[in-house]
């Protein structure tokens, strides 16, 4: 998420500087539609204005306001497609998506759409430019950054385990691993096991142990009964004895 914000902040920056150059932006739209004898039908799509580009572009200033037109709709585009891995989606940020994507459509065409207050891109044109040429085309860079950062607000409200990269396992997930699972060998750790024969050598040995302290206990116990005869000697009936 942080890419993504990271992302669109420098978009936002490539955008202000570009929408302060508006005005050489539709200088040169009327430059290259008067080169391509296409004065009448308004700016009406993104594939229109590479066109004049390539085509009927003849000074360095128009080409370089024009080519910055069409590399921020590009990143736009790679943009929208980015927000896609990092969540999977719901009914909100889905149909922001497809509206980014639809208006940064080569041939979709721009002629009726209008960026509204707080944007006044509009109202930087005359009226007759406005309602007939390039109304569309100065709208859309505007629009599509408010559908980005709108998608944005909503991603952050869901709950962070639902940001995920839809492909597989987010990144964080997979650097969590191994440090949990080392975390899970640390706190019980594994019975080395032993082999078969080691077991019988172990059995055996207990074996013999137990019977040679058999056998110390029943020695002790003769011992001490021959002992305890000396002592005493055979018993005599009472009176003389020879």
């Amino acid at each position: 998420m942080n890419e993504v914000k990271d992302a669109l902040k420098i978009l936002e920056d490539n955008c202000k500087l570009f929408l302060q150059q508006q005005f050489t932006f539709v200088r040169a739209l009327q430059h290259t539609r008067e080169n391509a004898h296409d004065t009448i039908r308004p700016v009406a799509s993104i594939s229109q204005v590479q066109s004049y580009m390539d085509h009927h572009c003849n000074n360095l200033t128009d080409r370089r306001i024009l080519s910055m037109f069409l590399n921020i709709c590009k990143d736009l585009s790679n943009l929208c497609h980015k927000l896609e891995t990092v969540h999977p989606g719901n009914n909100a940020t889905n149909e922001l998506l497809e509206r980014c994507k639809l208006l940064l459509n080569h041939s979709n065409d721009l002629s009726t759409i209008r960026a509204k207050y707080p944007h006044d891109v509009v109202n930087h044109l005359s009226c007759n430019e406005a309602k007939n040429h390039f109304g569309g085309v100065v709208s859309l860079i505007p629009i599509v950054l408010d559908c980005v950062k709108e998608w944005v607000s909503h991603a952050e409200k869901l709950p962070w385990h639902m940001l995920c990269n839809v492909s597989g396992r987010s990144a964080g997930s997979e650097k969590r691993a191994p440090q949990e699972a080392a975390a899970r060998s640390a706190i019980s750790p594994q019975t080395p096991s032993v082999r078969p024969e080691a077991q019988t050598s172990i059995s055996n040995k207990d074996c013999v142990q137990e019977q040679g302290n058999e056998h110390v206990r029943k020695k002790h116990v003769t011992d001490r009964e021959n002992h305890c005869g000396k002592l005493k000697g055979p018993w005599k009936p009472p009176g003389r004895h020879a």
